[in-house]
């Protein structure tokens, strides 16, 4: 008489599974699939084995995209925000130093107290020496990274890796019109990349910068120029190493980034910085209407912004090594210029370089 009940779920109730839940775990299973694969790849390629270019199919894709990296990357915001105790802030970003090989001994705070969350450490700012600005070369890079890809463009596609392009007009958006950009019309052209091109004798050119979590977090202009015109594509945020860059043809172009488009004395420059996993957040220091990772996320959308108005003919001027940007953890900068046939890269692929120093000149 003193037994108590117990209520059982039935079998079914149990052993349900929702569709998203399936989604999640299917994805995030194949991911890590991914990520084993890429890391067999780095060794073949650290042993001087040529490894052949095999891209996903289309439904790998659509698997790898099912996955809710733009909730978790808002979720890794939310937390990177979180005030960390002091006395838990050394031992936290004393294993993030150990692993991604972060050089505190630049930073212009070194006490790791100092910083009260995750999202300040990302964003730590430089002693003013660590990186200086060349001033011999025209183009300097933007950020610290590792070049994947640079050259010109042909056939209005350009390499986001070795073999692996995506459409220059699918990356940029459609052409913005002359008089937005504020400078001459390009002369008649049939492709979208002769369109871009101002002045006759030129040539459009382009480099890709991937910057590793280790790396120093915030962007800088790469030369003098007027930027004149913002594009947004919300869009997913799957991850852009090298090895997915490798396997997914016009990555670039899925994810979410933000296009800043102008004009410096060769003509047409752009520059991009794409968004990845646990990188929603893209900042552009001048620009205060720019909100990415949105949860009003509309595909295959996108929202211009000029710099233009009847109040600022100019647009926005930027010098050589200005402070432009910051990501919240290591992504993808993009660029995209106008430069005579002269212009040459002092670059190898695969190299590291840090802010500062020289891309290419005339």
């Amino acid at each position: 008489t003193d037994r108590k009940k117990f209520h059982t779920a039935s079998v079914g109730q149990v052993f349900r599974l929702r569709p998203f839940h399936v989604l999640v775990a299917t994805g995030g299973g194949y991911v890590g699939y991914r990520k084993y694969e890429d890391y067999k790849l780095e060794q073949l390629e650290k042993r001087g084995i040529e490894v052949p270019v095999k891209l996903a199919s289309e439904w790998e894709v659509a698997l790898y995209k099912s996955v809710p990296t733009r909730l978790l990357s808002r979720a890794w915001g939310r937390l990177n925000q979180v005030e960390l105790p002091t006395w838990l802030r050394k031992p936290v970003y004393s294993l993030y130093i150990w692993t991604f090989g972060v050089n505190m001994k630049e930073a212009a705070v070194e006490d790791l107290h100092h910083y009260r969350n995750l999202s300040e450490f990302f964003r730590r700012k430089l002693k003013p020496q660590a990186r200086p600005v060349c001033c011999v070369h025209s183009v300097i890079s933007p950020s610290d990274g590792k070049i994947l890809n640079f050259g010109q463009v042909k056939n209005c596609e350009v390499e986001q890796v070795k073999g692996v392009t995506y459409s220059l007009e699918s990356f940029l958006g459609p052409r913005v019109s002359a008089e937005e950009l504020h400078f001459s019309q390009a002369p008649p052209g049939n492709s979208f990349q002769q369109q871009l091109v101002t002045k006759e004798g030129n040539e459009l050119y382009h480099c890709v910068i991937y910057l590793a979590p280790g790396d120093y977090h915030c962007f800088h202009s790469p030369t003098d120029w007027r930027v004149s015109h913002r594009r947004h594509f919300p869009g997913s945020l799957m991850s852009v190493n090298p090895g997915v860059a490798r396997w997914i043809k016009e990555l670039f172009c899925h994810n979410e980034r933000v296009v800043l488009t102008g004009d410096w004395k060769h003509g047409f420059f752009s520059l991009t910085a794409v968004g990845a996993t646990n990188v929603g957040s893209i900042r552009i220091y001048f620009d205060q209407d720019l909100h990415t990772n949105s949860p009003s996320y509309s595909k295959g959308s996108y929202n211009d912004f000029s710099f233009i108005s009847n109040n600022n003919k100019e647009g926005i001027p930027m010098r050589k090594g200005e402070h432009l940007g910051e990501f919240n953890l290591g992504s993808t900068i993009v660029l995209i210029f106008e430069a005579p046939k002269d212009f040459k890269f002092h670059l190898k692929a695969g190299q590291k370089i840090r802010f500062g120093e020289a891309l290419g000149s005339l």
